[in-house]
């Protein structure tokens, strides 16, 4: 893993901490943050991309097309 990748997954695990500080705090109405639910799939999309699920992996077939 690069040093890239390590700040982008330290980012990440950031990200859905405070998520879940936001979202799990007291609030005044009983409702949780909207803000909240928006940082969490922020940190959830960081994540896979830090662990490499948005990598171009090419198919068998792909790769017979482009040789042939």
């Amino acid at each position: 893993m690069t040093t890239l990748r390590l700040l982008e997954l330290a980012v990440a695990l950031l990200l859905l901490g405070v998520s879940l500080w936001l979202y799990r705090r007291p609030s005044t109405d009983g409702y949780g943050s909207q803000g909240a639910v928006l940082l969490l799939v922020a940190g959830a999309l960081v994540l896979a991309h830090s662990l490499g699920a948005f990598e171009y992996r090419p198919t068998q077939s792909e790769l017979e097309a482009r040789q042939g």
